[in-house]
This record gives C-alpha cells, sequence and structure tokens, in this order.
C-alpha cells in the first residue's frame, strides 16, 4: 500500500519568485528521502498564486520520518516568511495501481 498526499496551498502571487528556490531545494531534499516515491509541486496556471501538491509515500512510516526532517524545518520557515497560508491536503491511502 502506498499513500498519495494531494492537495493545494496558496502563496500570494507576488511572493512566487521569491519562494521558487526554498521549493526546488524541498523537491530535492524530499525525493532524496527513503521511500518517496514522487514529490511535486505546480502552480494552477488559471489561479496565480495556487500551488498543486502531488507526493507519494511508499507507507506511514516514510511520511512520519519525512516530517521529522531537518529540510522540513527550513521550509516551515520558508513557508511562514513568504506568506504560504490556505494549506489543504488529504493523505489517501491506495491498495493498488494500474496504468489508465
Amino acid at each position: 500500500m502506498s499513500i498519495i498526499i494531494a492537495g493545494t496551498v496558496r502563496v500570494p502571487p507576488e511572493n512566487l519568485a521569491a519562494l521558487r528556490p526554498h521549493q526546488l531545494r524541498m523537491l530535492a531534499a524530499s525525493r532524496a528521502e527513503d521511500g518517496c516515491v514522487t514529490y511535486s509541486y505546480g502552480e494552477d496556471v488559471a489561479e496565480p498564486g495556487l500551488i498543486r501538491v502531488f507526493e507519494v509515500w511508499r507507507d506511514q512510516a516514510a511520511i512520519d520520518a519525512h516530517f521529522q526532517a531537518p529540510h522540513m524545518a527550513v521550509w516551515r520557515a520558508a513557508c511562514a516568511e513568504h506568506g504560504v497560508s490556505d494549506r489543504k491536503l488529504f493523505a489517501y491511502e491506495t491498495a493498488s495501481q494500474r496504468p489508465l
């Protein structure tokens, strides 16, 4: 079973450029973690400042370790500094997958 985390956060559009280097560091660090299958951010093209989050983790233990990783504290500070808000993330447990 894998766990998908999907949802959105909001960033003031004028802060997107300043947040981007922090996003890139977060992506690199998270993707290197044991148990991370996929980790990505995407800006909604129709709604500036709406960031879509999509992650796939091997299991809950990998997510728990992710939340305790040192780069998470740095990321949380950067989010606060750049006005990231309206965090709406949800976890989905998957029993199987298949190509469409």
